[in-house]
């Protein structure tokens, strides 16, 4: 397995996706300190850019807008794709929109932004997918959990593909998450739990694993779906 093509650490570049809050943010955070170059892609210009930062406002389900930026974008070492949304509903009461918009935005922005990044990411190269536990299926959140079990076969799938070029794929499932998502009115109906840890999952934790999962020691895992769930599992 050839991953000479890796760039080196001064100058790996990531693209992240939903970086101006949440995990996403968290992410882009660790990945500036880790010494990578970062694009955030996100709907509203947020924060300051520095040397290694470029935020770019973007709608990443307007593809035709998102591919403009994609081939601005050069050579891409890792793709994080974080953004996301959640809206709940009883089967009986199901919305066909936000079943469409969660896909189009968990699935179909992911499919994209893959395939036209593809050919710019060199040999030992990182994707990374965020999940959720929820993929596993929870009450009132089909549609939600249809959305991000969806990335698992997308992830397995790519990385046995992508596996003779050593570019690891994975998905990064966490639990409830403490971010603004959280808390968002949309899901107010199914109030998360807390988990048996004792408090909820931070974003610096799921951005650390999505750290591990983009470094070098991580280029044997590939095609997993690793579940951040503070025991909520067990």
């Amino acid at each position: 397995m050839n991953t000479s093509d890796r760039s080196t650490p001064a100058t790996r570049h990531a693209v992240v996706t939903g970086a101006s809050s949440g995990i996403g943010r968290a992410i882009v955070e660790r990945l500036l300190a880790d010494g990578w170059c970062v694009t955030g892609l996100c709907r509203s210009q947020t924060g300051s850019t520095n040397d290694l930062l470029k935020i770019v406002s973007v709608d990443v389900t307007d593809f035709e807008a998102l591919g403009r930026v994609c081939d601005k974008l050069g050579s891409v070492d890792a793709l994080v794709h974080a953004a996301g949304f959640m809206r709940t509903a009883p089967l009986g009461e199901l919305s066909c929109e936000d079943g469409a918009a969660m896909w189009r935005l968990h699935v179909g922005s992911a499919m994209f932004l893959a395939d036209r990044l593809i050919a710019r990411i060199p040999n030992g190269g990182r994707i990374v997918l965020v999940g959720s536990r929820t993929a596993n299926g929870a009450a009132t959140r089909s549609q939600y959990a249809a959305t991000k079990s969806a990335l698992i076969g997308l992830a397995r799938s790519w990385a046995a593909e992508l596996a003779p070029r050593g570019i690891t794929v994975n998905v990064v499932a966490p639990g409830a998450t403490d971010t603004p998502f959280l808390r968002d009115p949309g899901r107010a109906a199914t109030p998360p739990k807390v988990p048996p840890i004792g408090r909820f999952i931070s974003p610096e934790e799921v951005a650390a694993l999505a750290s591990f999962l983009l470094s070098e020691g991580a280029g044997s895992i590939t095609g997993q779906q690793i579940v951040m769930c503070g025991g909520a599992s067990l």
